[in-house]
């Protein structure tokens, strides 16, 4: 299955302003050229950066004043990528402002933040969802396809370890943002919540949760170990930004096993063990980039041709399920006493 399928957003009716001009960003503007979806604005605290992002990517608009941004007809809808303390206020912001909001993971630092970002937004008819790429990327069907192949679940190992490249500088005694507390940030926030994610998109939430955290100097979570309890059925999950993993994520059943990954962002590859049979390998090709799912979805929540209600329920369920392990571990960001 070729999962570059034509997307066309070009006469969505969506006009989509930026908040940050960072990679994640730069991905955004390049799946929304690929679908033809208008960005037309940009917001960047520095005005020489937005204008810098403004003409990398053809976009009319730059705005420094969040106020501006936010009432501006030049948008009616709009991509957070800012830090992740940013991201509630913003949200909220945004919303009474009346523009749709397509927030980057985690779309807030615990559940109640996003269930007031969720009431904001239905209350005001308007669309909010985390900007989840696993969530949307066709790879997840593919996986879901094959799940009734395995007869009775019994164990899974979830994982998405990357050394960050930010890691050697901290090593070396210089605090990077990646690796700073004060911005809502730890290991389960940046990385972690993929895994999470599909496991609460694929067997909901669990019955009980037991985590444990590396911290590394001045308390900032590097990695950590999750058992998600369903049961008769037991996940595992693993994340890290202080490691890289080069082995596969599985689900394993009584009668087969579907193995895949590697980086669960994108996922690149999926294979069906058979425990009486021969292997088969997935003829699905990855989309160049996954974003343009994420994006179509959006268009389609927006346009009310598909109910969110879904994949809101998913981040809710991995934001219940972060905040015990920021509980279990003490996990805690100076955002946590402003709600």
């Amino acid at each position: 299955m070729n999962l570059n399928n034509n997307i066309d957003l070009s006469s969505s009716g969506i006009k989509l302003g930026i908040i940050g001009t960072n990679f994640i960003s730069d991905s955004l503007c390049d799946a929304a050229k690929k679908t033809g979806l208008p960005v037309t604005a940009v917001f960047s605290r520095a005005m020489d950066t937005g204008r810098a992002f403004a003409e990398k990517h053809g976009i009319e608009n730059v705005y420094c004043d969040f106020e501006k941004f936010c009432s501006s007809d030049k948008i009616n809808a709009a991509y957070i990528a800012s830090p992740n303390f940013c991201h509630f206020q913003q949200s909220i912001a945004l919303l009474d402002c009346g523009k749709h909001v397509l927030c980057e993971k985690p779309a807030a630092s615990s559940l109640a933040k996003f269930e007031s970002m969720v009431k904001k937004a239905g209350k005001n008819k308007l669309i909010l969802i985390e900007a989840m790429r696993p969530a949307y990327d066709p790879a997840i069907e593919t996986i879901k396809s094959f799940i009734p192949l395995c007869g009775k679940l019994r164990f899974a190992h979830i994982e998405y370890s990357q050394y960050s490249s930010r890691y050697d500088k901290f090593k070396s005694g210089i605090l990077m943002r990646a690796f700073d507390q004060s911005f809502s940030n730890a290991a389960v926030m940046d990385i972690g919540v993929y895994p999470i994610h599909i496991c609460a998109a694929l067997f909901g939430k669990p019955k009980n949760i037991l985590s444990h955290s590396v911290k590394l100097d001045g308390g900032f979570e590097g990695q950590g170990n999750v058992i998600l309890d369903y049961g008769d059925m037991t996940a595992e999950i693993a994340y890290s930004k202080i490691t890289e993993a080069h082995t596969p994520s599985f689900i394993r059943g009584e009668d087969a096993e579907i193995t895949f990954g590697h980086a669960l962002s994108k996922i690149d590859s999926i294979e069906f063990f058979p425990r009486n049979g021969n292997p088969k390998t997935s003829e699905f090709i990855p989309a160049e980039n996954n974003m343009i799912f994420e994006l179509s979805a959006f268009a389609d929540f927006i346009n009310g041709r598909k109910s969110p209600e879904k994949y809101i329920n998913d981040t809710k369920i991995t934001l219940e399920i972060m905040d015990e392990i920021r509980r279990q571990n003490n996990i805690i960001f100076p955002e946590d006493n402003e709600f």
